[in-house]
């Protein structure tokens, strides 16, 4: 039963399982569909489009976080990491998971009590309003593209794996239907149909992540260890199984591996679409509840993706994930064929796709809201813009949006997403947490200071990667030609993360200007009770 499936099975027997993919995968999208319609109904305010009305339950909003972070980052690329990879491949899980820690601790109840509808919204309390509104909204854009471009090179390797479309132009041709798609759900649902597609997907994810899992540990006697043995034998690299098979080998890419658990663990506290999904409850006693709910689904699904991993290397081998048409994110999809053929493969790459869809619903909304509720709203219209001509705007950025992700998904297509969404958790943390920690715990904190983190984190983490191996000068690179990698870190963290919190520090003390000490108290008041928050009720 542990044999390796030759590459030529499996590829060529997935071109005649077409049909059945696409119509199991075209059900999905008619009855998320219908829902997004639905909800579209209730959109008549702001607060209906922006953060679904604060209607959904802790547990509601949970699922819905765990359908938002559980990307194809979580599902096609990790899979793939720990079957090439081993060890080192299931550091991105454990990292993605340690980092939910952070938000519980840190932000996520103090977000919700401060907040309406933006991060921008708790930074700019207590602070200067035009500079740091215009700070926050062009890092949450930038966060929101870099996160895009992972799933939009995800929804081409699981396409041109499914279709055996192997050609650029097929592949870019999936990313612009993909596109599409993202665009119809956000612009009718808003975030409450949104929201909704992301729970759906969540339970379907786990629950057939939970499948394959239990059908790889039958094979072997419910026995990890029997499993992680047939994996190193399969890889004829018993170094599958240890420390340092991809970060171990140099002292680069030690560093690069201590850059990429800092950006992991960091990164998520700073997301802008998690963060945005926490004024989606109605009190902070439920945000908190939303993240212990998201803990539990988020580590239960990444246990799984230990055993999928192994079992990938096990059952169908890392020279045949590698040389399939999707490359390193095939493995999930290869291994659904192995164990239960067209059907489950049909169902698993449906909700793959669709694991896809949702976070770019979530993403797309987020970056719209940031533009329309923060530049043009608050900055452009100085805050006299009626919620009306505010969602107008929302709507046609998610148009500009869209276009961006899919001219940038057809340029990143073939890299790991799970890498890609690494990068996006590096541009967050180095511009978006220094100054949402000091905003929210330095009291003597200025706009001088937010502005210089901001800015010089998100440029620092930008230069870094347009400058590093992951641009160019490598064979993996995004211009394989091309050589000006200056930097030789893939992962900017361990520089940029440190440097935003220095700019931050040293903005404050240089700046003349004090802030307002009554808004300091007012947002140290509100941030800890609660007390004039958004909907406020009993805690």
């Amino acid at each position: 039963m542990n044999t390796i499936v030759p590459a030529a099975v499996n590829v060529e027997a997935l071109k005649d399982t077409t049909l059945l993919n696409m119509g199991i995968f075209a059900l999905f999208v008619a009855v998320t569909m219908v829902i997004v319609f639905r909800a579209s109904r209730n959109n008549k305010t702001a607060a209906d489009y922006y953060a679904a009305g604060r209607s959904f339950t802790g547990s509601q909003n949970g699922t819905a976080i765990a359908g938002d972070y559980l990307s194809a980052a979580s599902f096609l690329g990790i899979t793939g990491a720990i079957a090439i990879n081993g060890y080192d491949g299931f550091l991105y899980s454990i990292g993605f998971l340690v980092a939910w820690l952070v938000a519980l601790l840190l932000v996520a109840e103090l977000l919700r009590n401060t907040g309406k509808f933006t991060m921008a919204d708790v930074l700019s309390f207590r602070l200067r309003q035009r500079p740091v509104r215009i700070a926050a909204a062009l890092s949450t854009l930038a966060v929101c593209f870099f996160y895009l471009l992972a799933q939009m090179a995800g929804a081409g390797s699981l396409i041109s794996l499914l279709l055996g479309i192997s050609d650029w132009g097929g592949q870019a041709l999936v990313i612009i239907v993909v596109g599409a798609l993202m665009i119809m759900y956000v612009l009718i649902g808003g975030m409450k149909g949104t929201t909704w597609v992301q729970i759906i997907k969540a339970i379907l994810l786990i629950a057939g992540a939970g499948v394959m899992t239990a059908m790889v540990l039958a094979i072997y006697g419910f026995n990890l260890s029997s499993l992680l043995g047939s994996a190193a034998e399969a890889a004829n690299n018993p170094a599958i199984l240890n420390p340092g098979l991809q970060y171990g080998k140099t002292e680069t890419s030690k560093l690069d591996f201590m850059s990429l658990g800092l950006a992991l663990v960091l990164g998520t506290a700073a997301l802008p679409h998690v963060l945005m999904r926490f004024y989606t409850v109605p009190t902070a006693k439920e945000a908190r509840k939303s993240v212990v709910w998201a803990i539990w689904l988020i580590g239960l699904f990444y246990l799984f993706t230990l055993v999928l991993g192994y079992g990938a290397a096990a059952l169908v081998g890392a020279e045949t994930i590698k040389s399939a048409p999707g490359g390193v994110n095939s493995a999930a999809p290869l291994l659904a064929f192995h164990l239960g053929g067209p059907l489950l493969l049909g169902f698993i790459s449906a909700v793959a796709f669709a694991t896809i869809l949702a976070v770019v619903a979530g993403l797309t909304i987020t970056a719209a809201a940031s533009f329309a509720h923060d530049i043009y709203a608050n900055v452009i219209a100085k805050g006299k813009a009626d919620a009306n001509t505010e969602v107008k705007v929302a709507r046609r950025t998610v148009l500009v949006i869209g276009v961006l992700a899919i001219l940038g998904g057809i340029f990143a297509n073939g890299q790991n997403v799970a890498f890609l969404v690494a990068l996006a958790f590096a541009v967050a943390a180095s511009a978006n947490l220094p100054t949402i920690v000091y905003s929210l715990f330095w009291k003597k904190f200025t706009t001088q200071g937010a502005v210089w983190s901001m800015y010089g984190g998100l440029a620092a983490a930008i230069l870094l990667i347009t400058f590093s191996p992951v641009v160019s000068g490598a064979k993996t690179s995004m211009i394989p030609g091309a050589n000006f990698a200056l930097f030789p870190l893939s992962n900017p963290g361990i520089v940029s993360i440190p440097l935003a919190f220095f700019l931050g520090w040293l903005g404050t003390v240089l700046d003349k200007r004090r802030e307002d000490p009554a808004k300091q108290a007012e947002m140290e008041v509100r941030s800890l009770t609660g007390v004039g928050a958004e909907k406020a009720v009993d805690h």
